[in-house]
């Protein structure tokens, strides 16, 4: 197997965090990697990496950090590919990496999820994905139909439940 996902993360600190992006993927038969680089430790590794991905096979880079977190921008200055940013929670519950990962300047777009958010990035880079794979979109579709499966079932359990001034 090719990967065609990247999944980097500042230090395998984030890995509880990054780990949701590629149990989805797992889940969705996507084949991805996953590295630790640092665009502040390792700069010369990250930007080798920005730049051999797509030659590489990958086609969309999910890239995770805190505090200044970087490594998306960084990364999306060295690619054409998209990157999709997940600010990590540490200082300032993840506002300062969410704040710098948001504010690219133009032509270096990096798509951001909330903070922690590598669910909804893993999500995201498979609909991108899905885009030219039939197979995919249906795996895709059958998951997001799960979510308004369970939150049916959750409604219903939710009718049962009973106090005194509830009207339903």
């Amino acid at each position: 197997m090719k990967p065609v996902v990247s999944i980097i993360m500042g230090s395998t600190s984030d890995l509880p965090v990054m780990e949701k992006a590629a149990k989805f993927f797992d889940e969705m038969q996507v084949p991805f990697e996953m590295n630790a680089l640092s665009a502040h430790r390792t700069p010369d590794e990250v930007e080798a990496f920005a730049k051999g991905a797509a030659a590489r096979g990958v086609k969309v880079i999910i890239a995770g950090a805190g505090m200044a977190a970087a490594l998306p921008g960084v990364i999306a200055a060295s690619t054409t590919l998209p990157v999709i940013g997940v600010p990590v929670k540490g200082m300032l519950d993840g506002l300062d990496a969410m704040l710098s990962i948001i504010q690219m300047p133009p032509g270096i777009p990096v798509a951001t999820v909330g903070v922690n958010g590598a669910l909804n990035a893993g999500i995201l880079a498979v609909e991108m994905l899905a885009l030219a794979d039939e197979a995919l979109a249906a795996r895709l579709a059958e998951y997001k139909n799960s979510l308004k499966n369970k939150i049916v079932k959750a409604n219903a359990e939710l009718a049962e439940v009973k106090y005194q001034f509830k009207c339903n």
